[in-house]
């Protein structure tokens, strides 16, 4: 697979988690709401922040990034939320998505290395670090 086609699925893999975490955090319940409704809110200011990144260097390299909720619904590898989950659902559902992520962005590092782009290679490195500290943690959440 090309950059700019990895590039544009992450893109839409990340808008969809940014939506499942915030439908997360508006529907988290029990015991763990505070501490979970806190983490989800942090988690999905940060995925915004990513996707704008990942966005805006596809547009520095000349390409178009995927802009609406349709086309990143159909790019996209993550599954949206359904809006039944319980929160301990909630929780592995955002770690098995922070693992599938980092996978993904691990392809497009490759990619951005063959390309010789080193700005994009830092970029999904500094990212793919966020992303496995944050797999770490949720696995220790979820012990």
């Amino acid at each position: 697979m090309k950059l700019k086609d990895l590039m544009n699925r992450q893109v839409a893999n990340l808008i969809v988690f940014y939506v499942k975490l915030h439908n997360y955090h508006w529907f988290v319940k029990g015991k763990q709401f505070y501490r979970v409704h806190e983490l989800l809110d942090d988690m999905y200011v940060e995925i915004a922040d990513t996707y704008d990144e990942v966005a805006e260097r596809m547009l520095m390299i000349g390409l178009k990034p995927v802009a609406t909720l349709k086309d990143s619904l159909a790019l996209a590898n993550i599954k949206e939320a359904t809006g039944n989950e319980t929160t301990d659902e909630m929780v592995k559902n955002v770690l098995a998505d922070y693992e599938h992520l980092n996978e993904e962005f691990g392809l497009a590092l490759k990619a951005a290395e063959e390309a010789d782009d080193d700005v994009t290679a830092d970029l999904f490195t500094t990212v793919r670090a966020v992303f496995q500290k944050h797999i770490w943690m949720l696995h220790e959440f979820v012990k």
